[in-house]
């Protein structure tokens, strides 16, 4: 499988930990055909040191394409090692993880978006996965660390990598990582969202291709960044707390598919026999029918029954031993005209979201090179 074979990345979810796992995936591929899908990060020191184990980690269904393998790492060896064991999974592109601001990961970890202070590793970083692989690879990062901003500072890093590397496209999250030991949380409301570096970028790197990420919750508010010139929209909570409505509307309002007339009962029934089929697979509550569940825990987001259902889930996790009983068991909880509904019309999006970006861009991109040429002209 390649990437060519399907749409453009328009739309994308964001890798989440714990969270765009392969339940998840499974789940949001049978609302959407066309969303892009990432798993969540993966350590290359996992991969590799997991190598007997790797389907537990790494396998996924056919119908999950297109997806995104986003690994994240500091060391090279493990790096190219973690590529060259990821291909015989058929992901459709790799992504180098440069935007993770948790202590666990940037401070303990020297990787996620720490990597950003220095450009040099990874555009060797991606040279190495572009060597052990035959798909497209891509960085996803931050606008800045710290005190380091500036919009130069982040055309520097896109320079950098672009130029010593075959990487073409980078997902851009619109906030900077503040790494003074804040909360991934915090790092995603407290640094303000600056889409004019993102446009900036446009701008000032026309041969490469960035998708814009931050901020964006709903279907409306996607189509909205894609008129404004975005060669690609990546949502992330919102795809995962309302995945019905979020994803729902993906493929018509986004692709240009027919309007499905798919409901929450059917998308059920299929996701039933795919949990069955993986319970217990790798052992013991491995995984077990609360991890399975999960992802529907967001299924009926707003919806009458939603809160009646929530606690009937958490009396079932005690004792149903199959997806099966526990969907029997808890759906009575839910109206039959919001399971066998198709989606409803997509909520509107903040129609301010880009308001004045022409006013806002910053002054266009030199490199050092450019600067060098002035100064000695």
């Amino acid at each position: 499988m390649v990437a060519g074979q399907y749409l453009p990345p328009w739309f994308s979810v964001a890798p989440m930990m714990d969270w765009t796992n392969n339940h998840y995936r499974t789940l949001a591929r049978l609302i959407s055909k066309h969303a892009w899908l990432y798993t969540e990060m993966i350590a290359a020191e996992t991969i590799v040191y997991q190598e007997k184990n790797l389907d537990r980690f790494l396998e996924f269904s056919p119908d999950q394409h297109p997806i995104v393998l986003q690994i994240g790492g500091n060391n090279l060896d493990n790096i190219a090692k973690a590529t060259e064991l990821a291909n015989a999974y058929c992901y459709d592109e790799i992504n180098l993880n440069c935007g993770c601001p948790s202590p666990k990961v940037a401070g303990h970890g020297c990787f996620g978006v720490r990597l950003m202070l220095d450009p040099k590793f990874v555009a060797e970083a991606m040279s190495v996965i572009a060597a052990n692989s035959d798909v497209p690879v891509s960085v996803k990062c931050r606008i800045g660390v710290d005190d380091h901003d500036s919009y130069n500072e982040l055309c520097d890093f896109i320079y950098k990598v672009s130029s010593q590397s075959p990487t073409r496209h980078f997902i851009i999250h619109s906030r900077k990582a503040l790494l003074n030991g804040i909360s991934p949380a915090d790092n995603r409301k407290i640094p303000p969202l600056k889409y004019e570096y993102y446009f900036g970028l446009l701008r000032d790197f026309p041969d490469l291709r960035f998708t814009i990420n931050g901020g964006i919750n709903c279907v409306d508010e996607v189509n909205s960044a894609l008129r404004q010139g975005a060669h690609g929209v990546m949502v992330g909570r919102a795809a995962y707390h309302n995945p019905w409505y979020t994803l729902g509307h993906v493929d018509s309002a986004v692709y240009g598919a027919p309007i499905s007339d798919l409901s929450r009962r059917q998308v059920l029934e299929q996701y039933q026999v795919y949990g069955d089929s993986v319970l217990e697979k790798y052992g013991p509550h491995r995984p077990s029918v609360r991890e399975v569940v999960k992802p529907l825990l967001h299924f009926f987001y707003s919806e009458p029954g939603n809160g009646l259902w929530k606690r009937k889930a958490d009396a079932a996790f005690f004792h149903c031993k199959t997806i099966k009983s526990f969907l029997e068991e808890t759906l009575v909880a839910i109206p039959d005209s919001v399971l066998d509904a198709p989606v409803a019309k997509a909520p509107s999006g903040r129609e301010d979201l880009f308001a004045n970006l022409s006013d806002l861009l910053p002054l266009p991109y030199e490199t050092r090179e450019q600067e060098q040429e002035v100064l000695y002209a």
